[in-house]
């Protein structure tokens, strides 16, 4: 252990000051090692009479990203963080943290309960935990209102998001405009506190005033906070332990914060969002290359369609600094695509978020042409045309006749057959499936599809590539849908089936969005379009002929030309350019009418059956993805889920909320909607193999490792 914890931290002795760095690479998480570490080369300085003050600072990049969180379900946390703190706050010489990086999470709070803090001006600090379904736990919430004043402390932790040293003058005793002059500076400043007494200021005898904190300022916050926080557990709790600051000593506060922090540690939500937090980064790690597969430069990239979709993938390479060349075969739609790109930058920079220059920087990269031709040098083309074969398969013969040899050819098709389109080339293995979510341009999802044929160097490009366009990539294989799409299926064809059982689409909605989606399934299908749904379902008959009720009532809504929004009407009604849907008594009655022609009774719903029966099929065909090998793992579909669908984080994604509630519970529901509801249970919910395999085990998705 004492070489490990001499790794993690060092200690050089300048003169009267010793200097204690960490590093612990990559990104100085406080394991055990560091936390040891600290500790021994802060009461050895302490007990060196020579030494005046001591530095805290690192030999990384990052002062310290915070907690190693793998240690979290190890057990492993002795001595904890709070221990270490606490020698810190408490030592007799001045202790003064100097963060050369971002400081994040414990990270930030090692720098709180020094006696003086000192960094750069463009610094970054923040305290992340509630990300992970918890609160700073090492004293964050007690120390940072007392040092940075009570509403900052609470946007900061109760947010997580990151802020610039330069917005906490009063946390910070120097601030220094260049960070390459950090150190010199710092070791003046500590000069001068031991030439004027070495004098100790500890965060604990700051005592905050009552009036700086009012109680109307934390039902205010409460209330500015509901929406977004809704359904999450450690918001509220963030908030209690600021109020905790206010009312009591810093000793008591902490003993508050360790009880609030351990609720969060034992919540669903937590397991949940830590859950996530691991499967994002999971899911770039995959066993289709390795180290040693090379990766194709991908300097310039084309994409074929200037409409909605097309122009959302084309800002992603802009934004990279990618240039981009785009395809319309009529000049009239090149000209419109390329306005609406340059009017969504223009309403970001009047936002504030892009300068006027920025604007003309990434439209300069955008280029058009009306000519396959003018896609002969590209390294990459994307294609986002009509979702039809015949279309695909003439885009990608005219691709493969005019695109240079070793140029991915990439099809962004939600649902159709990849290898079929692969096959339009003659070169397959240089074909990938690239599946942006829309609007492209902000959803952070893309799913990678392999072809059977697709090479290892393209899959790893793409990748890899969509790190660099800042999207988080799942590389799935080649079925109907691939993973979210083939997924939403079964949730889409129960929430029309119920409205025909006799449930209210408002009542389905509501039971949904409390479960935390942005919205109910009719909801989301009126803004889609009706239509959307309606044209997929024509062109899958062999799939869905054998139920005559399949969406039947969304049929007769499109049919009757209530698409949705779009026209004021589809499931809801909508008043002219308002958004908000207004039940529609026709719906019902459009919904009995079918049913009496199928001889479907219509009854009243439970809450419980209708959330079961839209997201327990659901879990059910991510058991068949995963069997099939469709996903390499449970968590991939996750990813997918909560990124591509809006899937509430706090339940971590459908896979992890099947595991958290148990197996067992959907396999049970799924047999006995198959037994109880007739023919049509017996067509559509047979539980999966995997889903009676795992449950009868008493395992989870988790646990699944396909042979």
């Amino acid at each position: 252990m004492e070489a490990e914890n001499q790794a993690a931290v060092v200690r050089q002795n300048q003169g009267e000051i010793a200097l204690i760095l960490m590093q612990n690479p990559p990104v100085n998480a406080l394991s055990k090692a560091v936390r040891v570490g600290l500790i021994e080369e802060i009461q050895a300085s302490l007990d060196d009479d020579s030494i005046k003050a001591i530095v805290i600072s690192s030999q990384q990049k990052l002062f310290s990203g915070g907690a190693d969180i793998s240690e979290f379900s190890s057990g492993n946390l002795e001595p904890n963080l709070p221990a270490v703190l606490d020698l810190i706050e408490n030592a007799q010489k001045p202790v003064i943290a100097v963060l050369n990086g971002p400081a994040f999470g414990g990270g930030l709070e090692v720098a709180l309960s020094c006696h003086y803090r000192i960094t750069f001006s463009d610094n970054k600090v923040g305290l992340p935990e509630v990300n992970l379904g918890i609160l700073p736990g090492a004293g964050g919430t007690q120390r940072l209102p007392r040092l940075a004043g009570v509403a900052t402390a609470l946007d900061m932790i109760v947010s997580g998001k990151p802020v610039s040293a330069k917005a906490l003058p009063t946390v910070f005793d120097l601030l220094v405009s260049d960070p390459l002059d950090l150190l010199n500076e710092a070791m003046g400043f500590v000069q001068q506190v031991i030439a004027d007494g070495a004098i100790v200021k500890r965060v604990k005898d700051i005592v905050i005033d009552p009036a700086s904190a009012p109680a109307e300022l934390f039902a205010q916050y409460r209330q500015g906070i509901a929406k977004q926080a809704r359904g999450f557990f450690s918001p509220e709790r963030c908030i209690q332990a600021v109020e905790a600051s206010v009312e009591l000593p810093l000793a008591e506060g902490l003993k508050k914060e360790g009880e609030l922090f351990m609720e969060c540690m034992r919540s669903p939500q937590a397991r949940a969002q830590q859950h996530f937090f691991f499967a994002e980064r999971a899911a770039s790690h995959v066993s289709d290359f390795d180290k040693t597969t090379p990766v194709r430069e991908v300097k310039k990239v084309g994409i074929i369609g200037a409409g909605t979709m097309g122009g959302g993938i084309a800002m992603n390479f802009a934004n990279a600094g990618i240039p981009v060349v785009m395809l319309e075969l009529k000049q009239e739609a090149l000209d419109k695509g390329l306005a609406v790109i340059r009017k969504n930058y223009t309403n970001s920079a009047k936002k504030g978020k892009l300068t006027e220059q920025d604007v003309e920087n990434r439209m300069a990269l955008l280029n058009g042409t009306t000519d396959y031709a003018g896609l002969a040098d590209v390294d990459l083309v994307i294609e986002a045309v009509f979702e039809k074969m015949e279309v695909k398969e003439q885009v990608f013969s005219k691709l493969d006749e005019v695109c240079k040899q070793g140029a991915i050819l990439a099809s962004n098709t939600s649902t159709l057959d990849l290898n079929q389109i692969a096959a339009a080339t003659s070169r397959p293995q240089d074909v990938i499936g690239l599946h942006f979510f829309s609007p492209a341009n902000v959803m952070k999802l893309l799913e990678v599809v392999k072809g059977d044929e697709t090479s290892a160097d393209v899959i790893k490009t793409c990748m890899q590539l969509a790190k660099k366009i800042r999207k988080v990539a799942v590389l799935v294989g080649v079925c109907f849908g691939f993973v979210g799409n083939r997924m939403i299926e079964p949730y889409g064809r129960e929430s029309n089936r119920l409205i025909l059982e006799g449930a209210t689409p408002e009542q389905v909605d509501k039971i949904i969005y409390d479960f935390g989606m942005p919205m109910g399934p009719n909801t989301m299908g009126d803004m889609a379009g009706l239509d959307i749904g309606y044209f997929v379902r024509q062109s899958r008959q062999e799939f869905i002929s054998h139920d005559p009720s399949y969406c039947v009532v969304g049929n007769r809504l499109v049919e009757d030309g209530r698409v949705g929004l779009k026209v004021g009407k589809g499931i809801y009604l909508y008043e002219s350019g308002s958004r908000k849907p207004i039940p529609d008594p026709s719906v019902l009655e459009i919904a009995k009418q079918e049913a009496e022609k199928l001889n479907v009774a219509q009854r009243d719903l439970s809450d419980e059956e209708i959330l079961e029966r839209c997201i327990f099929p659901l879990i059910n065909e991510g058991a068949y993805i995963l069997e099939e090998g469709i996903a390499a793992k449970s968590s991939d579909i996750d990813v997918i889920y909560v990124y591509g669908y809006g899937f509430p984080v706090y339940r971590g994604g459908p896979m992890q909320y099947a595991d958290e509630i148990g197996l067992d519970k959907v396999y049970n529901a799924m047999c006995q909607y198959r037994d109880s509801l007739g023919e049509y249970g017996k067509m559509w919910f047979e539980p999966a193999p995997l889903l009676k395999q795992l449950a009868e085990q008493g395992k989870k998705f988790a646990d699944y490792k396909p042979a």
